[in-house]
């Protein structure tokens, strides 16, 4: 799912103002949060389930080459100016998620190699992510994918075999705030209802159809969720609709909260409990990489929809922390923490000729991020080579 992303210069285009504001979040605290901000804070109880949202799939060791002048050509060898390892699949949500201050736990099966035991700390000692539902498979390896990012798109070669029968089994999630899925055209995925029976509120995107059917009676587990969030191309295929607009407002006949995403136009939304719309346009970037950019947007309108924010003011959150990343390295690494958030709020404002009605569309930042932000550590980002050291 492409999302934008920031040139460091702030959004130029004119924007509505801001609808209103998230609630005033506070500086995390403690040795399990690696998040400088909570933006739930303000809505934690004594009661609240253990975690806010939970996840489960294939997890994989992703290696990204950068910097192609074009597409690899067959018969020649080409050389990226860049690359970088990381980990990938389900963990570029999980690590995107955990960044933005959710208590986010992972359900999946890592390989018994040292890709597998690469990406277990990156996310457990690392990110902060409860791995407790994962767990190492004897005798299986891991999964790879190798990306070759170029002329704003990429292009990817992945390995790996079917999970074992062992592997962790996510039809029994623990009690969360809310859970992301992943739609298959005619597939059930039975944890999404028992995660949705135990009132986890369900968030979905889907990939192609390689069916061709694209029939919205085969995501049956679509019943079962709150927001839908698919891209522009996906949203009419599924809808029949000649537009991408129209399209978000059919799949409410389906789901409460529809959000399509509209590449370089930005997003849409609409709410089909209370008929709001929300369109917030994308924010140029010269992207580095555009792996993981969809599940960071997914990411982030997940945290504002917890927090409570105005439709709007998600959205354009969502569009932020997907732009953020794909000014790094990798999927899960490239993932942007409230540092990079607070100081690109900053930055954006000390621009004389920046648009003010733009301006005041990121105005709900303001609440959310302390005026002076000191990162206790840096963020992992993606590196060249794996093993030089183990995490603390």
């Amino acid at each position: 799912m492409a999302s934008a992303a920031s040139t460091g210069k702030g959004p130029t285009s004119s924007v509505a103002a801001s609808t209103g504001r998230g609630p005033t979040s506070t500086v995390a605290r403690g040795p399990q949060c690696n998040a400088l901000v909570d933006p739930l804070a303000a809505l934690r109880t004594p009661a609240d389930p253990p975690w806010d949202v939970y996840l489960t799939g294939p997890v994989f060791l992703d290696i990204i080459f950068t910097g192609l002048d074009s597409a690899p050509v067959r018969g020649t060898e080409s050389w990226a100016r860049g690359m970088g390892s990381s980990p990938g699949g389900v963990a570029n949500m999980a690590t995107a998620l955990a960044r933005l201050g959710l208590k986010t736990s992972l359900a999946a099966a890592f390989g018994d190699d040292h890709y597998g035991e690469y990406c277990w700390d990156a996310l457990e000692q690392g990110e902060g992510i409860d791995l407790t539902p994962s767990r190492t498979v004897p005798g299986w390896h891991s999964s790879v994918t190798v990306s070759m990012a170029y002329e704003g798109e990429r292009t990817m070669v992945s390995h790996g075999h079917e999970p074992p029968p062992e592997e962790p089994a996510p039809d029994c999630p623990p009690r969360a705030r809310a859970a992301v899925a992943s739609l298959e055209p005619g597939k059930r995925a039975p944890w999404i209802a028992q995660a949705a029976a135990k009132g986890a509120r369900i968030f979905a995107d889907v990939g192609w159809d390689e069916t061709g059917a694209w029939d919205l009676a085969g995501l049956a587990d679509l019943q079962y969720c709150e927001a839908f969030l698919p891209n522009a191309e996906e949203a009419m295929r599924y809808t029949g609709a000649t537009c991408p607009r129209e399209a978000a407002h059919r799949l409410t006949r389906h789901v409460p909260l529809a959000v399509v995403t509209l590449g370089a136009e930005g997003a849409y939304a609409v709410d089909g409990r209370t008929g709001e719309t929300a369109s917030v346009p994308a924010i140029a970037v010269e992207a580095l990489d555009p792996t993981g950019a969809g599940d960071v947007f997914v990411a982030g309108f997940v945290t504002g929809t917890l927090a409570d924010w105005p439709l709007a003011d998600r959205l354009a959150f969502a569009g932020l922390t997907a732009a953020l990343s794909v000014q790094e390295f990798g999927g899960s690494l490239s993932a942007p923490g409230w540092a990079e958030i607070g100081a690109w709020w900053r930055r954006i404002q000390s621009y004389d000729d920046q648009d003010p009605t733009a301006l005041r569309r990121y105005a709900f930042l303001a609440d959310l991020v302390p005026t002076e932000l000191a990162r206790p550590w840096p963020l992992r980002r993606a590196v060249p080579t794996i093993g030089f050291g183990r995490s603390a």
